[in-house]
């Protein structure tokens, strides 16, 4: 009798030390410097895509009002698809020259990869930017600065200890 016990005990730790390894995250603190820029503050958009090129989750958010989540059309089709929850992940919108500053948190499993980090930007009644920050989710990508093309002036990741 005492053999099972001891052997269902065994089982029962491997079981979650292995699910515990399959389950890990790394927190990064994302600091997002905007150009200056006239106009509304803008909605920001923090996805991860797969290697295929798409939508995988949502990451976060900065614009509080859905009302104006159909203005970041690319990631809006996917959001409508798959309902997913976003109400952890999202803040508020960030204004021309201004800076936000968001933890996200990104699965080990993903890195290296083929995983891409993408920073997507609308402001209200100009233009929209799908990609205006794309990143590799590596351990270098993750920690260098990267430009935006758009409303973001640049990206800059540090992993949180």
């Amino acid at each position: 009798m005492k053999i099972h016990v001891k052997l269902i005990l065994a089982i029962c730790s491997l079981f979650l030390v292995a699910n515990q390894s399959l389950a890990q995250t790394s927190k990064y603190k994302c600091m997002i410097q905007m150009v200056s820029y006239q106009g509304e503050k803008a909605y920001v958009i923090i996805s991860l895509i797969n290697p295929k090129g798409e939508y995988e989750k949502t990451l976060s958010v900065l614009g509080p009002d859905k009302q104006w989540f159909n203005t970041l059309k690319e990631w809006y089709k996917f959001q409508t698809k798959t309902k997913e929850k976003i109400s952890a992940v999202t803040g508020a919108s960030v204004g021309g020259g201004d800076r936000a500053v968001r933890t996200i948190e990104i699965d080990n499993a993903k890195l290296n990869k083929g995983y891409k980090l993408r920073f997507e930007s609308a402001v209200e009644e100009q233009k929209y930017h799908v990609k205006d920050v794309e990143l590799a989710v590596t351990p270098q990508g993750l920690i260098e600065r990267a430009e935006g093309t758009g409303y973001i002036r640049f990206v800059k990741l540090s992993k949180v200890q």
